[in-house]
């Protein structure tokens, strides 16, 4: 029991991280770009070094000694591309406006902690230097009365992309601790932009602080809610037991937790990596980010 705690504990630790994005946009004098692009990339980093090292061999080697060695790795790459999928399928149901992953400029996200600042051209800022080269950038140019459906949207929105994290954060952490451990940490720094970006249409859709930080903080409880049906999967299965669920099955999971955080890493953190970067910040995070998840994997060997 303690383990299932442990996980939950690592979730929800991972979904408050939208609150402190929150909280940084809202008192940070300036926000810091360089900052959010080097621990968006080295986010990314660690996700695809432990999806490809360490998740993705765990399940070939389950499901190998389940159907044989050419079967298993055909589930397995089945599971890995499904968890893929699932990911396009809640992307492909939130247009791009509405999407919390897309990046926000200086002038869009400078009256969150500046009463005094002018409010924007919503229009323009939505295409400014931080984002230009962005495809499907925001539109902000709708009349203020539609602003708060856009806020309820985007809400939701980040509430239905942080639900498969916490699936997958919660059985890593029931599988192996450590690695449990270095997934909450990768999603937390990558919730923390997030949750800035979540911030900006919330406070422009009521005009209060206060309930953009709710509805940021509140959004980032989807990951634990994520891990809360997890375990209720497993006792259906296993009575609640990890170690009674057939190694099938966690194979299977397994293979769809890579392929989830791979297309996490590939579809929303490198590209909002580089959006908030300079140079090679976006690739410094990366390696930084696979150093030191390769570095803690061998310590605990």
């Amino acid at each position: 029991m303690n383990d299932i705690w442990f996980a939950l504990g690592l979730t929800l630790f991972a979904g408050m991280a939208t609150g402190i994005g929150s909280i940084i946009a809202f008192t940070a004098k300036r926000t810091n770009y360089r900052f959010l692009s080097v621990a968006t990339g080295f986010s990314a980093g660690v996700m695809l070094y432990v999806s490809f090292v360490e998740i993705f061999p765990q399940s070939a080697d389950s499901l190998a000694a389940r159907y044989g060695d050419t079967w298993g790795h055909w589930v397995t790459a089945g599971a890995f591309f499904g968890g893929m999928l699932l990911m396009a399928l809640i992307d492909n149901l939130i247009p791009a406006a509405k999407n919390p992953h897309e990046t926000h400029s200086e002038e869009e996200i400078a009256p969150l902690h500046n009463p005094s600042a002018p409010l924007p051209d919503f229009q323009s800022a939505a295409y400014g230097d931080q984002v230009k080269h962005i495809s499907g950038a925001h539109d902000h140019s709708r009349a203020r009365a539609g602003l708060l459906r856009t806020g309820l949207f985007t809400a939701m929105a980040i509430t239905i992309h942080n639900f498969p994290e916490g699936l997958s954060t919660f059985l890593a952490a029931l599988s192996e601790p450590s690695l449990g451990v270095a997934i909450a940490v990768a999603i937390a720094l990558h919730n923390i932009p997030e949750g800035i970006s979540v911030s900006v249409p919330i406070f422009y859709a009521t005009g209060n602080r206060r309930k953009a930080f709710w509805y940021s903080f509140l959004s980032g409880l989807a990951e634990p809610f994520g891990a809360v049906v997890a375990y209720f999967a497993i006792c259906l299965i296993a009575g609640g037991n990890v170690l009674a669920i057939p190694a099938q099955v966690m194979g299977i999971l397994f293979g769809g937790v890579a392929g989830i955080m791979v297309y996490i890493s590939l579809d929303e953190l490198l590209p909002t990596s580089r959006a908030y970067g300079k140079g090679h910040d976006s690739i410094f995070g990366l390696i930084a980010g696979m150093m030191v998840m390769a570095l803690s994997l061998l310590l605990m060997k």
